[in-house]
């Protein structure tokens, strides 16, 4: 890549080693995403505010959840620990076991 010329996002990608038929995948899911959102209509007796709040505090939620997921196995991977004996307390309650793995990954290394 030269000086001077403009990035592309595909380039990025690359550099970051991450593929661009993953990149498609995020943005049509997340365009999948909005239009349930925006076509789903809401009864007239209830607030439709209300439903689409609460509809995209779950999405962020599950978001975060599944970044989580990913950033786990990255720093398993990343220090040779396996992280599948992780995964049922993952499913069961996500944020507690974040903790007890950032604590047990900061664990100091005993020489042999």
């Amino acid at each position: 890549m030269s000086a001077g010329l403009p990035v592309r996002c595909s380039d990025c990608y690359r550099r970051l080693g991450l593929d661009t038929r993953l990149a498609r995948l995020r943005r049509w899911g997340r365009g999948l995403t909005l239009g349930v959102f925006f076509l789903n209509t809401a009864p007239d007796n209830t607030s439709s505010l209300k439903i689409y709040i609460n509809g995209w505090m779950a999405i962020n939620y599950l978001g975060l959840i599944v970044w989580v997921f990913v950033w786990m196995i990255d720093q398993a991977r990343m220090r040779g620990k396996n992280f599948w004996v992780w995964l049922v307390p993952f499913v069961v309650a996500p944020l507690p076991t974040l903790m007890l793995f950032v604590l047990f990954l900061q664990r100091r290394i005993r020489p042999s």
